[in-house]
């Protein structure tokens, strides 16, 4: 069992989890909102959006990351530190280039943040699952979803607000700056010596993920992976898209949406996180699937053009704060079912498709927006979460999240 998770590993692995997600947080929020002021379609936002399907693929090359060692640096800090500086120096390439008049060339670059970036993720998983005693997943994958809400916050949010001051270079050279806090981190950390997998070449551990799906409730519980974040993914694909469509300029929504929003969700993940360390498993999924509802259903006022702005601001607010306790229990549940010589492989093969369901139907929900309208839309992600609802309330799951 590994020693007690020390103050210097948990700020390491909220840093980590923040900066990744900082330049594809940017894109698939500020640069959507910049698009949408240039008059790009819905159809070009979907576009946007797929760059997040690069994440779920990565299920396909986590093995590699389990197998391929660097003693000199560590295994999985290797691997971070390599996949970090390749970040900080793509961010600063992108900045070169007009997100107008270059956007093929942004386009391909915000794909090779994606590509990076989702490799990066596979190995602070792995070195989470490794450092993380099974008392502590709870607080741990709290972390990793507020992680994503700072890098949201600081990303998608503080980066549209000065937009319009320091224009795309600058948002691009401030991005890489707050990267690089996580590879000064790393190079002073030093990571222990963990035995090998018990699978020695990448074939066996490909087996190992097969083989994953084939134990005892797998079944159920990959259609929970699947249904749980499509509910909340097709409601966030129109946030956006609708408060720009209400004349709200990048300083507006980067204040509510990804500041007061991620604000109010970085509380609930934490919050949660906590709670999932003193009940079962069972209680904090049903509960946490069970309040995703409500996620769905704040966005309501919003796509039905009730209200003005203050109504709109409670609507961000209250998806934020409502979707993600069902985020940080199903991180948890994840990292249960990941052993011990394959931490990296079995976390990424059920996050790949947590993620997938998610960005799928974000990318589908601009486009059905287009077809259902904003309304219809709402009423389809409302649908969506209380299937999930009912489908977590005849899983079974025990204490420890081994399916029963």
């Amino acid at each position: 069992m590994p020693a007690a998770t020390g103050r210097s590993e948990w700020l390491l692995l909220a840093s980590l989890y923040s900066t990744q997600y900082l330049g594809l947080n940017f894109f698939v929020i500020a640069l959507v909102a910049i698009l949408r002021a240039e008059g790009a379609g819905l159809e070009t936002l979907g576009l946007v959006y797929l760059l997040g399907l690069v994440w779920p693929l990565k299920l396909f090359w986590a093995p590699l990351i389990d197998r391929i060692r660097f003693p000199r640096f560590g295994h999985y800090r290797g691997w971070l530190l390599l996949t970090q500086s390749l970040l900080v120096a793509t961010l600063l390439a992108i900045g070169q280039f007009s997100v107008v008049d270059d956007f093929a060339i942004v386009y391909a670059l915000c794909f090779a943040v994606a590509l990076i970036a989702s490799t990066q993720d596979i190995a602070v998983d792995g070195l989470a699952c490794r450092l993380l005693q099974p008392e502590q997943r709870g607080l741990g994958n709290g972390l990793q979803v507020a992680g994503g809400l700072i890098g949201n916050l600081l990303g998608g949010g503080l980066m549209l607000m000065m937009f319009p001051h320091i224009g795309w270079a600058g948002c691009m050279a401030a991005l890489a700056g707050l990267t690089a806090i996580s590879l000064f981190q790393l190079i002073v950390f030093h990571e222990p010596s963990w035995p090998e997998t018990t699978a020695r070449t990448a074939r066996g551990l490909y087996r190992r993920a097969y083989d994953f799906w084939r134990k005892p409730g797998r079944g159920p519980w990959l259609m929970l992976l699947i249904l749980v974040p499509a509910a909340s993914g097709m409601a966030y694909s129109v946030v956006t898209p609708l408060l720009v469509d209400r004349g709200w300029g990048p300083g507006e929504l980067g204040l509510t949406v990804n500041v007061f929003g991620s604000i109010a969700g970085l509380a609930a993940a934490l919050a949660t996180g906590w709670w999932i360390g003193k009940t079962t498993r069972r209680n904090a999924l049903l509960q946490g699937v069970v309040v995703q509802i409500g996620a769905a259903l704040s966005i309501l006022p919003l796509v039905m053009g009730l209200g003005g702005d203050g109504i709109a601001i409670i609507s961000v607010i209250s998806y934020f704060l409502l979707y993600n306790p069902a985020a940080a229990v199903m991180s948890t549940l994840m990292m249960d079912r990941a052993a011990v010589e394959s931490p990296a492989t079995d976390f990424t093969l059920q996050f790949s498709i947590y993620q997938f369901a998610a960005i799928a139907a974000m990318a589908l929900g601009a486009y059905l927006a287009g077809a259902l309208g904003y309304a219809g839309l709402g009423f389809a992600a409302t649908a969506a979460a209380v299937l999930a609802a009912f489908l977590a309330w005849i899983f079974r799951t025990d204490t420890t999240g081994t399916s029963a």
